[in-house]
């Protein structure tokens, strides 16, 4: 009540044009703290900032005011904070409420550079790329476990697959860093745009690259974190000074992103067999023309960059087109390997001929049409494929279960003229073998009163000679 009676007469005040009004200030707002709402600022007026020295109540028009009061609350709070005499001057409420103010200050400046950090770290990992990676390992594990999941070896494996493929990912900003700075499609990464520090990226990356390789080895096995080693060497040494040397960089880029998948099986199975090789060909087979594709529609770019593509020694696009078609034809028999394997089930081979199929007919288009329209047709639906491949998988994986059950009954569909066919073979075999021995299929007639059952079959007697 009195901060608004302190205000109203001071706004009535200044509407008096008369300065020889003698206006006396009430004894009850005396070091007081006058607050003026209108903009939003807080500002203490003691007894001396009331009165001049003549007794004359001092005379302030709103823009003067305005101007004198224009610091946020945020800074009126810490100065308040900093003075020794805070309380005396504006009260314990107010003191109490600035001190809420500058925890919140202070709060606010932290996830500020947490959101920063985190976005950074986000963007060096390249994170939905990370996240492919780690679902192809989880679907290797899925494939490699035969019967029951083992769901908390899922998750390690997941997650020591994703500190892994950031690491890798962070490490290929780090050295490429001038080159990205110089195209547009990565010119505001983190490192080119300044928003963190190179040594900032390196330790991240060496930080999450270790862990990962920890974690595979201490629970799953030493073989899966040995191939999640040699996926990070490749990657971040091996295929990124490559890319700067010769377009043969896209193959050892492909065997790098077939390796996941096999990480995933080894975590589950703990060794590698033919079967764990299908899905990481596919995986291989699909990268080259996913990766034709968007070469041929950023050639521009690369060049800029200074990498070498094979898009970029071909500017008709002829053998990009035919180096992505011939790769496509590849994927074609592996339905049927993993049906033939006993990895998946008989549909399986018929979707994925039908997938392998449609991909393969953009494919075509390309090949016929080199244009920038039918080579990001082709992307899109290399996009696809991948998903669709690795879910009818794991929709139609053959447990060990029904493996055996199929293995102990196999004439369980069988009719009765194979029975029978089956009866006669196997006596034919037992005589041609008595016959091989020697021994005789009925008992001499000297033996023939000591048969203890005469319903059961004859014994077998070996011959007096041997």
């Amino acid at each position: 009540m009195w901060r608004r009676n302190s205000v109203s007469s001071k706004l009535l005040y200044l509407s008096n044009r008369n300065q020889n009004h003698n206006f006396q200030y009430p004894n009850s707002l005396l070091r007081s703290t006058v607050i003026f709402n209108g903009y939003g600022v807080r500002a203490g007026v003691s007894q001396t900032q009331l009165h001049s020295s003549s007794g004359e109540f001092p005379v302030y028009s709103l823009n003067s005011l305005k101007s004198g009061i224009e610091k946020s609350d945020a800074d009126r709070a810490l100065r308040l904070l900093s003075s020794s005499t805070a309380a005396d001057v504006v009260g314990p409420s107010v003191a109490s409420t600035a001190t809420a103010t500058a925890t919140l200050i202070r709060a606010g400046d932290v996830a500020e550079v947490v959101r920063h950090y985190g976005r950074c770290y986000w963007e060096l990992s390249k994170a939905r790329l990370s996240m492919l990676v780690v679902a192809t390992s989880g679907a290797g594990f899925v494939l490699g476990s035969g019967g029951a999941i083992d769901i908390a070896g899922l998750c390690l494996t997941c997650t020591g697959t994703m500190m892994v493929a950031a690491s890798a990912n962070s490490l290929n900003q780090v050295f490429e860093k001038t080159n990205d700075a110089k195209m547009k499609r990565t010119a505001r990464r983190p490192l080119p745009s300044g928003r963190i520090s190179l040594p900032h990226a390196a330790i991240w990356a060496t930080t999450v690259g270790v862990t990962g390789t920890a974690l595979l080895a201490c629970k799953a096995n030493m073989l899966t974190a040995g191939l999640a080693a040699s996926t990070l060497g490749l990657y971040a040494f091996v295929y990124t000074p490559l890319k700067q040397i010769h377009p043969v960089n896209t193959w050892v880029g492909a065997v790098v992103g077939a390796i996941p998948p096999l990480l995933g099986w080894t975590a589950a199975a703990g060794h590698v067999s033919l079967d764990a090789m299908i899905l990481p060909a596919a995986l291989y087979f699909w990268q080259l023309p996913h990766f034709m594709a968007l070469a041929y529609l950023c050639r521009n770019d690369y060049a800029a960059g200074g990498f070498k593509m094979i898009s970029l020694a071909d500017p008709s696009g002829w053998k990009t087109s035919w180096v992505s078609l011939r790769n496509c034809l590849y994927l074609l028999p592996l339905g049927y390997l993993a049906y033939d394997s006993g990895v998946t089930s008989g549909w399986f081979c018929l979707e994925s001929t039908l997938l392998t199929l449609f991909m393969t007919a953009g494919a075509v288009m390309f090949v016929r049409d080199r244009t920038a329209k039918n080579a990001r047709r082709m992307f899109h639906g290399s996009l696809l494929y991948l998903p669709i491949f690795m879910s009818g998988m794991l929709f139609h994986r053959v447990t060990e279960n029904q493996q055996t059950l199929t293995a102990t009954t196999p004439g369980l569909f069988t009719t009765e003229t194979q029975v029978q066919n089956n009866d006669d073979d196997r006596h034919i075999a037992m005589r041609r073998k008595g016959s091989s021995i020697g021994i005789q299929s009925r008992a001499p007639v000297a033996y023939a009163s000591i048969a203890p059952f005469p319903f059961l079959p004859v014994p077998i007697y070996a011959d007096s000679e041997l």
